[in-house]
């Protein structure tokens, strides 16, 4: 990855202060369209979210080297780096999860807390260099793990600690909406930065 450029005339910033959890049941995408990042999970082929991992991992190189990356564009929504680090771990949890699925029909998942992790692993003070390298080895290992899933692997099925049943096929297209909604979110952030900078 590039280098950063320098940071210009530094944007309002809000303190590393947890951010409220998100409880939300999100497998939802699975039955209907996202209203915010548009994704639409029945539109795509399970086979064909290894090419779509690999797509989104190509969009987050030019949106860390932003110069506001660390920022946060207000005290409840995560800075873009913070959303990498966030997004990297995801990739990395699923390949778990779906070598899993595949080793034993009907696995079950231990438990991961997002939040906790973000706050415990410092997120935000993470750099934006080395999540973003980081993001694109994880998400291309599990584009490869999702391109040699057995015509008869689509069907395992896993269980998580909520209750939530999943299918491989389900599964891969549930996953594909994480980080494509979180560079809509990114984008939106940077352009909520932008506003308030020009306002000043």
């Amino acid at each position: 990855m590039a280098e950063r450029p320098a940071a210009a005339a530094p944007f309002p910033s809000y303190g590393p202060m947890m951010i409220e959890p998100d409880i939300k049941d999100w497998t939802w995408v699975l039955e209907r369209p996202c209203p915010d990042c548009g994704y639409d999970a029945a539109t795509i082929e399970p086979a064909h979210v290894g090419a779509g991992l690999r797509d989104n991992v190509e969009l987050w190189a030019p949106l860390l080297m932003h110069p506001a990356v660390s920022e946060r564009p207000d005290d409840h929504t995560w800075s873009a780096v913070e959303y990498a680090c966030h997004v990297r771990d995801v990739f990395r949890l699923f390949a778990v999860r779906l070598q899993l699925m595949l080793d034993e029909d009907g696995a079950v998942f231990s438990n991961w807390d997002q939040d906790v992790t973000a706050v415990e692993d410092d997120y935000a003070s993470q750099d934006a260099t080395a999540v973003g390298r980081d993001l694109a080895l994880a998400g291309a290992a599990l584009a490869d793990r999702f391109d040699e899933v057995p015509t008869t692997g689509w069907a395992h099925t896993g269980l998580r600690s909520d209750g939530a049943r999943f299918t491989v096929e389900t599964f891969a297209t549930y996953l594909l909406h994480d980080p494509t909604h979180h560079i809509w979110d990114v984008e939106r952030g940077y352009s909520a930065l932008d506003e308030r900078r020009w306002r000043q």
